[in-house]
């Protein structure tokens, strides 16, 4: 039977106070990290004496340490010559914690670090992971007028469908507890694959799912061995990744699904290329319908929703709430800098207050999906402040969900729209955006979105002339936006926007930067500010300045369109008129006193000043109040 405790060797011990000093922690903190309420086991491993079996490996898992070249000798019962089988076991939680034991490592090993984008070393998963939220009620499958979503505001745009407005969240933890059978959805960069690592390592140390063995799958790699071998045999594959734990015995994973002791996680059902998607899903359908008493997690971007699994629950990953944003930021600058834990700390908090200024509102819309709350964080750790020149970062976000995510996760797809490189993708992108905001729609029906993807088609060389060909690509070409970039989202059925109004105006300026640069015209940008007095296109005109190669002519097509303005409003006329005279009775220069009663004029929530101004000058009440 299995040893019930195990012991440090003294090189096991010198290794581990290594990894525990580099940590800098006390022995209070090791032991709140292995969720004990003392610290007398912390205190017997590093002195050598024996330790309860889970609390060793346990503890060995955090310092990120091998517990077999830990410990003073090795169990027999792991050794590669000992095969594992089912009939020396009468009792199948005996079963299960060897089998757990036995795969412990893989586990570890499997899910324990992740590889964030930009940092050149793994990060542990327990020392940036935070829990998530979970949407039961899916706004892309509910039916919706168009009329009904074009009374969205731009602040009511970034809430709709996010489970801000009147949708119910609940834990992560408790939907899996909740559905034996779910399936994740969630939007590029949302958590999806993050979340079900943590499931097995939470499964892999007994705190959630204990009487169960985790199984974590990556779907696209079981697809790639199918597509060698064959034929789609998910069971066959499960029993060979046990073969690499030393359990040669199939009848042990037989054994542990047929008395429902298996939570099985399947990661990236999107992942999968269309021609083996159907073999994929048929393989989950008949292993979970065969052992139905066991708990399965698939996780899946939500545009691939039609890859339907039959009996499965489908639910989406909220994104995060402020609360989450504040534990995040601790966590990363916790985790990813090398300065001292104060200053962590500090620019944890500082990150937190930035991110909330109004100046900052395009990052925190955002910075609700983990991927873009950590090149956030990233960029904000370079200087200790948001970057003025939105415009970059924006770019980086979509050069990332246009190319880079998939590559750096190594992830093939299905090329729907071959030969589109990534400047025609912004092309296509930016011409949708800038057509759909000039006519004030954050909303909009499929059927116009494929009408701008089709007369992009149609320009290039060798596109096809005939209507029905041309409609079957634009269909085509807008799922492919939608599953693999996730930049276009239908929200509700049939009714598509961009993932983030920040894409939509950023790509907007693109077009007319674009459409002003190739052109050498002045009419993309006379249009732009016949909009000057319009506030949705307030950051269309900001990231328009900072884009330009010289914005001298856009600054002088403003001021003579705000020039014009003036001329034609009799109150404003009057006001100047009024400010211009005081300003030529005060000793100081005639232009600040101007500027001086203007902005007073335009904040009187400046109470004291307001007020002090109406007493040396009785007249200006009057003046402010006229209008």
């Amino acid at each position: 039977m299995v040893k019930r405790s195990l012991q440090a060797s003294e090189v096991g011990i010198q290794q581990a106070k290594k990894a525990f000093a580099y940590k800098g922690w006390t022995q209070e903190n090791l032991a709140f990290e292995v969720n004990l309420k003392t610290r007398q086991p912390i205190w017997r491993f590093f002195s050598g004496r024996p330790v309860e079996r889970h609390i060793f490996i346990e503890i060995c898992s955090v310092l990120s340490l091998n517990w077999r070249e830990i410990t003073a000798n090795s169990p027999k019962e792991f050794s590669q010559s000992k095969e594992l089988g089912t009939a020396e076991f009468l009792d199948i939680d005996a079963l299960v914690q060897l089998v757990r034991s036995q795969r412990f490592d893989k586990i570890q090993n499997q899910c324990g670090t992740l590889q964030l984008l930009d940092v050149s070393r793994p990060v542990r998963i327990d020392d940036i992971y935070i829990d998530v939220n979970i949407l039961e009620e899916i706004a892309s499958f509910q039916w919706l007028e168009f009329a009904d979503l074009q009374k969205f505001t731009s602040k009511e745009f970034d809430r709709f469908g996010l489970g801000e407005v009147s949708q119910t969240q609940i834990a992560g933890m408790t939907a899996v507890e909740t559905y034996s059978k779910l399936r994740v959805l969630g939007k590029p960069g949302a958590g999806k694959t993050t979340f079900l690592e943590h499931l097995a390592i939470e499964c892999n140390r007994g705190k959630f799912a204990a009487n169960r063995v985790p199984i974590f799958v990556t779907l696209r790699d079981f697809a790639d061995e199918t597509r060698v071998a064959g034929e789609f045999h998910l069971l066959n594959y499960i029993c060979k990744e046990f073969l690499t734990c030393g359990i040669s015995d199939p009848s042990v994973l037989e054994t542990l699904l047929l008395s429902g002791r298996v939570l099985l996680l399947l990661d990236g059902l999107d992942e999968v290329l269309q021609q083996q998607s159907i073999g994929v899903v048929n393989e989950i359908r008949k292993l979970s319908e065969k052992y139905q008493k066991n708990m399965f997690v698939v996780t899946c971007r939500t545009a691939a929703k039609a890859l339907n699994l039959r009996r499965f629950t489908d639910v989406e990953i909220a994104p995060f709430s402020q609360d989450q944003i504040v534990a995040f930021a601790q966590k990363w600058f916790t985790a990813l800098t090398k300065t001292n834990v104060q200053d962590k700390q500090e620019q944890a908090v500082e990150f937190t207050r930035q991110l909330d200024l109004p100046e900052n509102f395009q990052f925190r819309r955002l910075a609700v999906t983990p991927l873009f709350l950590h090149l956030a964080c990233w960029v904000f750790h370079q200087q200790n402040k948001f970057p003025t020149q939105k415009a970059v970062f924006y770019k980086q976000c979509l050069d990332l969900l246009l190319n880079k995510w998939d590559e750096t996760k190594g992830i093939e797809r299905d090329e729907v729209y071959e030969g589109f490189l990534l400047p025609q993708k912004l092309k296509l992108l930016s011409q949708v955006a800038s057509a759909t905001f000039e006519q004030g729609n954050y909303f909009f029906e499929q059927h116009i979105v494929e009408r701008y993807i089709s007369d992009y088609i149609s320009d290039l060389p060798n596109a096809s002339t005939e209507p029905e060909e041309l409609q079957l690509d634009s269909e085509g070409v807008l799922q492919a936006i939608e599953l693999q970039h996730g930049l276009l989202a239908e929200r509700v059925r049939g009714i598509f926007s961009f993932s983030s109004l920040t894409f939509q105006e950023y790509l907007t300026a693109r077009q007319i930067v674009a459409n002003h640069n190739l052109q050498a015209l002045e009419q993309p940008l006379e249009r732009l500010v016949s909009h000057i007095t319009e506030p949705r296109w307030r950051e269309i005109f900001l990231l328009t300045v900072a884009m330009l190669r010289s914005a001298d002519f856009l600054v002088q097509l403003m001021k003579q369109q705000v020039d014009a303005l003036v001329a034609q409003d009799p109150y404003l006329q009057k006001f100047l008129t009024w400010a211009s005279q005081k300003s030529l009775a005060a000793p100081l220069q005639p232009a600040a006193i101007r500027a001086f009663y203007q902005a007073l004029a335009r904040t009187p929530h400046l109470t004291q000043h307001f007020t002090l101004a109406c007493i040396l000058d009785p007249d200006f009440s009057q003046v402010r109040k006229n209008h």
